[in-house]
């Protein structure tokens, strides 16, 4: 692992006007296992953040996302880093809302086949198998189903689907034992572009999808309207401090070229018609827990 170097280049206005009335939050990242990783990982990102708003931030550990709605609802975490599909049961569980989105670039999904497959559009994987990544991802689960249904092939009746890993997955599609992939469509770029034994025209994209709706810093219901909005200001005012904070670690790299938005829960609805297409249509729980 290596940090990069990175330079919190904060006015001392902004420290200031928030100095007077200082508070402690508790913030815990959903994806992150343990308070090593949390330090080293997302710790830049926590001082820039306490030197945006004046308050202190303490880390707040969790091993999974339920463990994150939990702390919510228990009033023992304030903020919470999160995905959009972790977001959407989060909020039905706890009506935690989105404070801020970090806007990733090229966040989308697509479905990829062979190019001699002769598979040219979703319709044609009707009967077909279709493997797709963790169970409830984003972007490696609900977001290519959602596109299969965008097409009109019903992700849970008309394909035979299976989840695996990456690798075994593209093995897997290489030796023609599965029709086609459904994933993270940034993802598969750097996988294609990495395998050199292949040539460029191997791999055909037959469908994607729209950006996906953003990443985002979620606050707990209890936490004052007043409060939440200052910190939400704050983090926009410092936006390239903030980023750089989130960024200096490699782990984040999927996050270089980000933006910092103020977003509203209505951004997730389409997230919320990923679930019901997934055959998950109350999406009160976190799928593959």
């Amino acid at each position: 692992m290596k940090i990069k170097s990175i330079v919190l280049g904060l006015g001392l206005a902004a420290v200031s006007a928030f100095a007077a009335t200082a508070e402690t939050w508790k913030l815990a990242v959903t994806d992150v296992e343990g308070m090593e990783r949390l330090q080293l990982e997302w710790g830049p990102f926590k001082e820039a953040l306490e030197a945006a708003t004046g308050d202190t931030f303490e880390f707040y550990a969790v091993n999974s996302r339920t463990a994150a709605a939990e702390a919510l609802r228990g009033e023992t975490v304030d903020f919470v880093v999160s995905g959009p599909a972790e977001y959407v049961v989060i909020n039905k569980l706890t009506e935690a809302t989105p404070l801020i989105g970090l806007g990733r670039p090229d966040y989308h999904c697509a479905i990829i086949v062979r190019a001699d497959s002769g598979i040219n559009v979703p319709a044609d994987l009707v009967g077909k198998s279709v493997a797709f990544g963790d169970i409830g991802s984003t972007s490696n689960m609900l977001c290519p189903m959602q596109v299969l249904a965008d097409h009109g092939v019903d992700p849970v009746n008309d394909i035979e689907k299976t989840h695996t890993s990456r690798n075994i997955a593209f093995e897997a599609l290489n030796n023609g034992d599965i029709d086609a992939l459904g994933m993270n469509a940034g993802t598969f770029i750097g996988v294609r572009n990495g395998q050199t034994d292949l040539p460029y025209g191997f791999y055909k994209m037959i469908a994607r999808s729209g950006d996906l709706p953003n990443d985002m810093i979620m606050v707990g219901a209890h936490v004052p309207a007043e409060a939440a909005e200052m910190v939400q200001t704050a983090i926009l005012e410092n936006k390239d401090a903030i980023i750089a904070g989130i960024t200096a670690h490699e782990e984040n790299d999927k996050y270089v070229g980000m933006d910092l938005v103020a977003i509203n829960d209505s951004a997730y609805d389409y997230v919320r018609s990923m679930y019901s297409n997934a055959g998950y249509p109350q999406f009160d729980n976190f799928i593959g827990d």
